[in-house]
């Protein structure tokens, strides 16, 4: 009885430690989610919480085992969780507080006002065209992530999104057209920018180091990313450092605007 009146005694200390767990928790899923390493991940939380049960129940010999492989084990899972574990620093060090509302945007209970919202349907619009006429692009979204050392290696601009501006710069004579452009509530930030590249993912030949630097940059950020294939016009989608499958450009303007909502 005894333990069990402690456990009835929260204080608000402890309710702000479950809501921290909770958040840390929450985090890690969003990016393991839709990889293998989401599989690893739930079981280690399988393995932790009969840790914590074999614990409280005393028993103390599957205790001592669990808690020797968990000592050991911390230190195999940040070289399985390498990726992750990058990932999800460079998440923390520049998630963008200095949007309005972007950071607390992602609890829906406090959701606030985000100012403008990029028009996707100009951007597919733009992509269309730049498609039927072989013009190669690479667009990328930020999201929480702030990109700004991305930017640094390009161009910095100030320009609102619109479908004579996007083509414009992806346009073959145009000075701006190398590189990536990075767009952020409707704005494009920065054009001629330098991407990381993914050398590691094996993808069918047809497709160049536009698409490798999509799968780069959605990889290591929370960024998505648009590439217009120069050989064949193809439009591609990439997000968590993978392509995402669509049925047409209908259906790839709902996925962006959920992406960025």
């Amino acid at each position: 009885m005894e333990i069990f009146k402690d456990l009835l005694k929260f204080t608000v200390i402890d309710i702000i430690d479950v809501f921290l767990v909770a958040l840390l928790l929450y985090y890690i899923y969003k990016l393991v989610k839709g990889t293998v390493a989401i599989n690893i991940f739930i079981g280690i939380i399988i393995i932790y919480l009969i840790f914590r049960l074999t614990d409280f129940l005393n028993m103390a010999l599957l205790t001592n085992i669990l808690g020797g492989f968990m000592k050991v084990g911390i230190i195999a899972l940040i070289v399985v969780f390498q990726p992750e574990i990058r990932k999800f620093l460079l998440m923390v060090g520049s998630t963008n507080f200095s949007k309005k509302g972007k950071f607390l945007s992602q609890f829906k209970f406090l959701k606030t006002e985000t100012g403008d919202e990029t028009n996707v349907d100009i951007i597919i619009s733009a992509c269309n065209k730049m498609s039927m006429s072989k013009t190669g692009a690479l667009i990328v979204f930020e999201r929480n992530n702030n990109l700004d050392f991305l930017t640094a290696t390009g161009d910095e601009m100030n320009i609102k999104v619109t479908q004579p501006i996007i083509e414009s710069i992806f346009f073959k004579n145009s000075p701006l057209h190398d590189g990536a452009i990075i767009i952020s509530n409707n704005i494009v930030k920065a054009t001629r920018v330098i991407l990381p590249v993914n050398n590691d993912k094996v993808i069918p030949q047809r497709f160049g180091l536009r698409h490798r630097a999509a799968i780069g940059v959605t990889e290591k950020t929370d960024a998505v990313a648009l590439a217009v294939s120069e050989e064949t016009g193809h439009i591609s989608y990439f997000k968590d450092g993978e392509f995402v499958l669509f049925k047409d450009n209908v259906e790839l303007t709902e996925i962006i605007k959920k992406d960025l909502a």
